[in-house]
């Protein structure tokens, strides 16, 4: 999963401030079932919205996440034509967790947008769309298997194997990473206990997909996700209890081709409006 750099926290802050008063954006925390997380809300003045919940994708900390939630927000509102949408961005913990244990936060953002929203935000919410890049593709991948949306779209989800990826660690092939060391501490290696790895990879959500999903991958990605992406188009397509799924590989595409490659730009679009 590649890092992006956001801004420091303070600053983030203070542009979404400045820029709520002249966009109705605003941070806010949000509580459901008893779990909380903080949003970045981005409202259009229509009051029936369709929305979409975007997930950024790993930070160094969590003084980054609502950077990067902010960032997700913007990057979406841009390849987004239509101009009645509300997007939501979630700022899910990250640092000091085992990757995937973000979920409940995820989930709990999903849950305040379909029950709490109309109420909260004074907003008729019609449809909800997921879209999440890399780490966040991956929570969003997951969402689809716990709960129906109106669709879901995926970029570069990951991570797809865990067992390679920190594995690749340990030999020393590659530098290490905070993901792979808390799996580490927690499991052990990868040789002396491959199923706790993989029961946390991207490989295995692959079946109970409960909405529509458009999967976006590009084909200049990394060499760790481009390893195990084939093994992970192969089994969504064979899935017996999916609904539909799209995968839109992008040639010279790199880690954020959702955003930049023109085909894919388009191909959300259409699956966002149909």
């Amino acid at each position: 999963m590649a890092k992006t750099h956001y801004l420091p926290l303070f600053v983030a802050l203070l542009i979404l401030t400045f820029c709520g008063s002249l966009f109705s954006q605003e941070l806010r925390r949000v509580t459901y079932g008893g779990v909380s997380v903080d949003v970045v809300v981005d409202r259009p003045a229509n009051y029936f919205v369709d929305v979409v919940i975007a997930f950024p994708g790993t930070v160094a900390s969590d003084t980054e996440i609502v950077p990067a939630a902010m960032n997700i927000v913007a990057r979406t509102k841009e390849i987004t034509t239509r101009t009645d949408m509300m997007f939501v961005g979630v700022a899910y913990p990250q640092q000091g967790l085992l990757l995937g244990d973000g979920i409940r936060e995820a989930e709990a953002a999903l849950l305040w947008v379909k029950e709490k929203a109309r109420k909260d935000l004074r907003r008729k919410v019609r449809k909800i769309f997921l879209i999440g890049h890399s780490q966040g593709g991956y929570m969003v991948t997951r969402l689809n298997t716990m709960h129906a949306t109106n669709g879901v779209i995926s970029n570069a989800p990951g991570p797809l194997n865990l067992v390679y990826r920190c594995g690749l660690e340990e030999s020393g092939q590659i530098q290490p990473s905070a993901v792979c060391n808390l799996l580490r501490q927690t499991y052990g290696t990868t040789t002396a206990n491959p199923a706790a790895y993989m029961a946390r990879s991207l490989l295995n959500f692959t079946e109970g997909h409960r909405s529509d999903i458009l999967f976006v991958q590009g084909l200049q990605d990394s060499p760790i996700q481009l390893f195990s992406w084939p093994t992970f188009k192969q089994q969504m397509t064979t899935c017996t209890t999916c609904q539909g799924r799209q995968f839109l590989d992008i040639a010279g595409g790199g880690h954020t081709s959702l955003f930049e490659s023109p085909t894919a730009i388009a191909a959300y679009n259409e699956f966002i409006n149909r």
